[in-house]
C-alpha cells in the first residue's frame, strides 16, 4: 500500500476533547501513522487559552457557538471565519497533503468546505456525527450570505456590500455559497442509520458508504466465568438523551441483590436529579468515573450492561465494549443500535424509555444462565470479527487510498 499523506480535520481532539467521537478519530489517526502514513491533525484550540503545535497535532482553530463558546454577531464572526480560512491554507500550503480526511465541523466554520472544495486534493468525510444532518444549514455565517437571517436590515447590508464589491472581498477571506454547492464526493458514513438520516433532510448522498465504528477488542480484560447475576453496569454520560433515568427506574423494580453502577459525567443539574431518582434505593446505586483509558478494565467487574440510549445515536460504542468484555448487554434500538443489537441472538433488547421492559429483560438474564452464555459467546464472535479496529482501519485506509 501506498504511503499517504493525510490531512485530518477535526474540531476536537483529545486530550482537549468531549467524548467518544473524538477519542475514534485518535485511535484510527494513531494506527494508521503505525501503518507509516504521515498524518497532520488540524483542530481547535478547544481547552486552551492560545494556539499550540504538538508535534502532528497543529491546534489552531476556533470554535464558534458550540462547547460552551459565545455566538457571535455577524461583523465579529467574519474575523473568526475570516481566521479558521487562514489557518487551512497555511495547513494546506505548509503540509502539501495527498488527501484531507474531515472528521467532524461541529462548531468549525461549515465554509471551510468551500476551500476544500477548491484544492486539487480529494477531501474524504468521516460522518459518526449528526454533524451534516442537524448543523450544516444552521451555521450562522452560510445562513445570513444566503439570506435566511437577519431580516430586512440584514438584506439591505447584503445588497449594499454586493453593489460596492466589498463582497468579493470578504468571499475571498472567509467563502460563502449557496447550499446546491456544497458537494460530499467521497464520504462514509458510521452506521446506515445516520446515512438514511442524512439522506432524509435531502441530501444528494446515496452513494456514501458505510464503515462502522470499531473498538481495539484485545484491550478489554474478559468477565470471568462468574455464575452469579447481580451487578449491572451503565456507561456513557449523563443527560437526558442517553437515559440514564430509566436503568434507575429499572433498578427500582428489580430484587434488593441487584445494585447499578453509572460511569459517567454529566450537568450538575441532571446528575442532582438522577440521584434524587435513587434516593430509595441509594445504597444499590453508585455514580463513578475514569479515564477512558481504564475503562477496558471495568466491564469485567459487572455481569451485563445496560444501554439506555434514547435518541438516534449514530454507532455507539459501548455495546461493542461490553461485548469484547464478555458482559451480556441488555439495549435499546435506537439509531445505529438497530443494526448491532439482535434480540435474543447477541443481546436482548428493551422499549426505549421502558423501565419495566428494562427490568423484564434482566430478570430474563437472570433466569436463564444458558441464555447469557450463548448471547455472550455470540456477540464475542461478531464484534472480533466485525468490528476489531485494526479491520475498520483497514477499511478507512482503503478508501482513502482510492479516493
Amino acid at each position: 500500500m501506498a504511503h499517504l499523506k493525510i490531512l485530518v480535520l477535526s474540531n476536537l481532539y483529545p486530550p482537549h476533547a468531549i467524548g467518544g467521537y473524538e477519542e475514534r478519530c485518535r485511535q484510527i489517526i494513531d494506527r494508521l501513522r503505525t501503518r507509516g502514513h504521515e498524518v497532520r491533525v488540524l483542530t481547535s484550540t478547544h481547552g486552551l487559552e492560545n494556539e499550540r503545535i504538538e508535534e502532528h497535532v497543529h491546534r489552531r482553530l476556533r470554535i464558534h457557538g458550540f462547547f460552551g463558546y459565545p455566538w457571535l454577531s455577524v461583523p465579529r464572526l467574519f474575523f473568526l471565519e475570516q481566521h479558521n480560512h487562514r489557518v487551512l491554507r497555511e495547513e494546506l500550503q505548509d503540509f502539501r497533503p495527498d488527501v484531507i480526511h474531515v472528521w467532524n465541523l461541529g462548531g468549525l466554520s461549515k465554509s471551510l468546505i468551500f476551500t476544500l472544495q477548491a484544492q486539487d486534493k480529494p477531501v474524504v468525510y468521516d460522518v459518526s456525527d449528526h454533524w451534516i444532518a442537524r448543523s450544516l444549514k444552521a451555521d450562522v455565517w452560510l445562513r445570513w450570505w444566503n439570506g435566511e437571517a437577519g431580516g430586512l436590515g440584514a438584506a439591505w447590508c447584503r445588497r449594499a456590500l454586493h453593489s460596492c464589491g466589498l463582497s468579493s472581498l470578504i468571499h475571498h477571506a472567509a467563502p460563502f455559497g449557496p447550499w446546491n454547492e456544497i458537494h460530499f464526493r467521497r464520504i462514509y458514513f458510521c452506521s446506515q442509520a445516520l446515512k438514511t438520516i442524512t439522506l432524509q433532510k435531502g441530501y444528494a448522498l446515496e452513494h456514501a458508504a458505510v464503515i462502522y465504528c470499531g473498538i481495539a477488542t484485545g484491550n478489554f480484560q474478559e468477565r470471568p466465568g462468574d455464575p452469579r447475576f447481580t451487578r449491572l453496569l451503565y456507561v456513557g454520560r449523563l443527560s437526558e438523551d442517553k437515559d440514564p433515568l430509566t436503568a434507575i427506574r429499572a433498578l427500582q423494580q428489580l430484587p434488593p441483590h441487584f445494585t447499578l453502577t453509572l460511569y459517567g459525567k454529566g450537568d450538575d443539574t441532571y446528575t442532582a436529579q438522577l440521584r434524587q431518582a435513587a434516593a430509595d434505593c441509594s445504597d444499590r446505586v453508585a455514580f463513578k468515573t475514569a479515564p477512558a483509558s481504564e475503562m477496558p478494565g471495568v466491564y469485567s467487574n459487572y455481569d451485563a450492561l445496560l444501554f439506555t440510549s434514547a435518541w438516534e445515536e449514530p454507532f455507539a460504542l459501548t455495546p461493542l465494549e461490553a461485548m469484547a468484555a464478555a458482559l451480556p448487554v441488555v439495549s435499546t434500538l435506537a439509531g445505529g443500535c438497530s443494526e448491532l443489537i439482535r434480540h435474543g441472538e447477541n443481546a436482548l433488547a428493551f422499549r426505549t424509555g421502558d423501565a419495566s421492559d428494562l427490568a423484564a429483560q434482566v430478570r430474563r438474564l437472570e433466569a436463564e444462565p444458558d441464555l447469557r452464555r450463548n448471547l455472550v459467546r455470540r456477540a464475542q464472535v461478531q464484534v472480533r470479527g466485525n468490528f476489531d479496529l485494526e479491520q475498520i482501519t483497514t477499511q478507512i485506509e482503503h478508501y482513502l487510498e482510492n479516493s
